[in-house]
Protein backbone atom coordinates (compact mmCIF):
# COMPACT_ATOMS: atom_id res chain seq x y z
CA UNK A 1 0.00 0.00 0.00
CA UNK A 2 2.92 2.35 0.68
CA UNK A 3 4.16 1.80 -2.84
CA UNK A 4 0.85 3.01 -4.20
CA UNK A 5 0.63 6.05 -1.94
CA UNK A 6 4.12 7.48 -2.24
CA UNK A 7 7.32 6.70 -4.04
CA UNK A 8 9.72 8.12 -1.50
CA UNK A 9 10.99 6.21 1.46
CA UNK A 10 9.26 7.32 4.69
CA UNK A 11 11.44 8.94 7.34
CA UNK A 12 12.67 6.58 10.06
CA UNK A 13 10.73 6.63 13.35
CA UNK A 14 12.29 8.81 16.02
CA UNK A 15 14.53 6.91 18.33
CA UNK A 16 13.66 6.85 22.00
CA UNK A 17 17.18 7.78 23.01
CA UNK A 18 16.85 11.30 21.58
CA UNK A 19 13.55 11.96 23.36
CA UNK A 20 13.28 12.94 27.00
CA UNK A 21 12.79 10.02 29.35
CA UNK A 22 9.15 10.84 30.32
CA UNK A 23 7.97 10.79 26.71
CA UNK A 24 9.78 7.57 25.93
CA UNK A 25 8.05 5.84 28.83
CA UNK A 26 4.61 7.12 27.84
CA UNK A 27 4.97 5.72 24.33
CA UNK A 28 5.65 2.19 25.47
CA UNK A 29 2.68 0.30 26.83
CA UNK A 30 2.92 -0.21 30.55
CA UNK A 31 0.79 -3.32 30.56
CA UNK A 32 -0.04 -5.95 27.99
CA UNK A 33 -3.50 -7.42 27.80
CA UNK A 34 -3.49 -11.16 28.29
CA UNK A 35 -6.84 -12.91 28.25
CA UNK A 36 -7.78 -14.56 31.50
CA UNK A 37 -8.14 -18.29 31.55
CA UNK A 38 -11.53 -19.61 32.50
CA UNK A 39 -12.44 -22.94 34.00
CA UNK A 40 -15.02 -23.60 31.27
CA UNK A 41 -14.35 -26.23 28.64
CA UNK A 42 -13.51 -24.93 25.18
CA UNK A 43 -16.64 -26.19 23.42
CA UNK A 44 -19.08 -24.50 25.80
CA UNK A 45 -20.55 -21.19 24.64
CA UNK A 46 -20.84 -18.22 26.94
CA UNK A 47 -24.31 -16.81 27.51
CA UNK A 48 -24.91 -13.19 28.42
CA UNK A 49 -27.96 -12.18 30.41
CA UNK A 50 -29.38 -8.69 30.79
CA UNK A 51 -28.22 -6.94 33.94
CA UNK A 52 -30.72 -7.26 36.76
CA UNK A 53 -32.63 -10.22 35.38
CA UNK A 54 -32.26 -13.82 36.41
CA UNK A 55 -31.79 -16.44 33.73
CA UNK A 56 -35.03 -18.04 32.66
CA UNK A 57 -35.28 -21.81 32.59
CA UNK A 58 -36.09 -23.36 29.26
CA UNK A 59 -39.76 -24.17 28.92
CA UNK A 60 -40.82 -27.53 27.59
CA UNK A 61 -42.06 -27.56 24.05
CA UNK A 62 -45.73 -26.70 23.75
CA UNK A 63 -46.01 -28.60 20.52
CA UNK A 64 -48.50 -31.40 20.72
CA UNK A 65 -49.22 -34.36 18.53
CA UNK A 66 -52.74 -33.12 17.84
CA UNK A 67 -53.33 -31.81 14.34
CA UNK A 68 -54.20 -28.15 13.87
CA UNK A 69 -57.91 -27.54 14.23
CA UNK A 70 -58.54 -30.56 16.44
CA UNK A 71 -59.96 -28.36 19.19
CA UNK A 72 -63.24 -29.94 20.39
CA UNK A 73 -64.93 -26.51 20.38
CA UNK A 74 -64.20 -25.96 16.69
CA UNK A 75 -66.07 -28.24 14.32
CA UNK A 76 -64.07 -29.45 11.31
CA UNK A 77 -64.60 -27.77 7.94
CA UNK A 78 -66.54 -30.02 5.55
CA UNK A 79 -64.70 -31.15 2.41
CA UNK A 80 -67.15 -29.35 0.05
CA UNK A 81 -66.70 -26.06 1.89
CA UNK A 82 -62.92 -26.47 1.82
CA UNK A 83 -62.92 -26.95 -1.97
CA UNK A 84 -65.23 -23.96 -2.49
CA UNK A 85 -62.93 -21.90 -0.28
CA UNK A 86 -59.82 -22.91 -2.24
CA UNK A 87 -61.48 -22.01 -5.55
CA UNK A 88 -62.51 -18.60 -4.19
CA UNK A 89 -59.01 -17.94 -2.84
CA UNK A 90 -57.35 -18.90 -6.15
CA UNK A 91 -59.75 -16.66 -8.11
CA UNK A 92 -59.52 -13.71 -5.72
CA UNK A 93 -55.72 -13.89 -5.64
CA UNK A 94 -55.09 -14.87 -9.25
CA UNK A 95 -57.33 -12.34 -10.96
CA UNK A 96 -55.70 -9.15 -9.59
CA UNK A 97 -52.27 -10.74 -9.95
CA UNK A 98 -52.86 -11.56 -13.62
CA UNK A 99 -54.31 -8.09 -14.27
CA UNK A 100 -51.27 -6.46 -12.64
CA UNK A 101 -48.78 -8.49 -14.68
CA UNK A 102 -50.75 -7.80 -17.87
CA UNK A 103 -50.78 -4.04 -17.21
CA UNK A 104 -47.02 -4.07 -16.59
CA UNK A 105 -46.43 -5.95 -19.86
CA UNK A 106 -48.67 -3.53 -21.78
CA UNK A 107 -46.95 -0.47 -20.29
CA UNK A 108 -43.54 -1.97 -21.07
CA UNK A 109 -44.52 -2.66 -24.67
CA UNK A 110 -45.87 0.88 -25.05
CA UNK A 111 -42.58 2.31 -23.81
CA UNK A 112 -40.46 0.02 -26.03
CA UNK A 113 -42.44 0.97 -29.17
CA UNK A 114 -42.30 4.68 -28.29
CA UNK A 115 -46.10 4.92 -28.16
CA UNK A 116 -46.11 6.53 -24.72
CA UNK A 117 -43.21 7.44 -22.48
CA UNK A 118 -44.71 5.98 -19.32
CA UNK A 119 -43.87 7.94 -16.16
CA UNK A 120 -42.47 5.81 -13.34
CA UNK A 121 -45.41 6.50 -11.03
CA UNK A 122 -47.87 4.73 -13.36
CA UNK A 123 -46.39 1.19 -13.14
CA UNK A 124 -45.65 1.77 -9.46
CA UNK A 125 -49.23 2.70 -8.63
CA UNK A 126 -50.76 -0.07 -10.76
CA UNK A 127 -48.44 -2.61 -9.13
CA UNK A 128 -49.32 -1.31 -5.68
CA UNK A 129 -53.07 -1.52 -6.33
CA UNK A 130 -53.20 -4.86 -8.17
CA UNK A 131 -50.68 -6.77 -6.07
CA UNK A 132 -52.16 -5.32 -2.89
CA UNK A 133 -55.60 -6.51 -3.98
CA UNK A 134 -54.06 -9.90 -4.67
CA UNK A 135 -52.70 -10.07 -1.12
CA UNK A 136 -56.11 -9.16 0.30
CA UNK A 137 -57.64 -11.86 -1.89
CA UNK A 138 -56.61 -14.60 0.53
CA UNK A 139 -58.67 -13.11 3.33
CA UNK A 140 -61.58 -12.24 1.06
CA UNK A 141 -61.61 -15.67 -0.55
CA UNK A 142 -61.87 -17.41 2.79
CA UNK A 143 -64.40 -14.98 4.25
CA UNK A 144 -66.68 -14.92 1.20
CA UNK A 145 -67.24 -18.68 1.20
CA UNK A 146 -70.52 -20.02 2.52
CA UNK A 147 -69.80 -22.30 5.47
CA UNK A 148 -72.97 -24.29 4.80
CA UNK A 149 -72.09 -27.21 2.49
CA UNK A 150 -75.65 -27.32 1.10
CA UNK A 151 -75.80 -23.61 0.21
CA UNK A 152 -74.11 -22.44 -2.98
CA UNK A 153 -73.62 -18.77 -2.14
CA UNK A 154 -73.52 -15.73 -4.38
CA UNK A 155 -71.03 -15.00 -7.16
CA UNK A 156 -69.05 -12.31 -5.30
CA UNK A 157 -69.88 -13.60 -1.81
CA UNK A 158 -70.56 -10.21 -0.22
CA UNK A 159 -73.41 -11.50 1.96
CA UNK A 160 -71.33 -14.48 3.10
CA UNK A 161 -68.38 -12.22 3.88
CA UNK A 162 -70.60 -10.04 6.11
CA UNK A 163 -71.95 -13.10 7.96
CA UNK A 164 -68.52 -14.72 8.36
CA UNK A 165 -66.92 -11.45 9.52
CA UNK A 166 -69.42 -11.15 12.35
CA UNK A 167 -69.06 -14.84 13.21
CA UNK A 168 -65.26 -14.57 13.26
CA UNK A 169 -65.22 -11.68 15.77
CA UNK A 170 -68.03 -13.01 17.94
CA UNK A 171 -67.05 -13.53 21.59
CA UNK A 172 -67.62 -17.05 22.90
Amino acid sequence: MRALCCTEKPPPPPSTSSLPRAKAQSQTPSRTLIPKKTNKPRGEKLHANPKGFAPTPKEPSRRSDKPIGSDPDDPPIPEEVFHKMMVRIVVSVGTPLAVGVAILKILGAMKDRNVWDVPMWVPFSTTLVTFGASALGIAYGSLSTSLDPNRKGSLLGLDEAKENWVEMWKQD
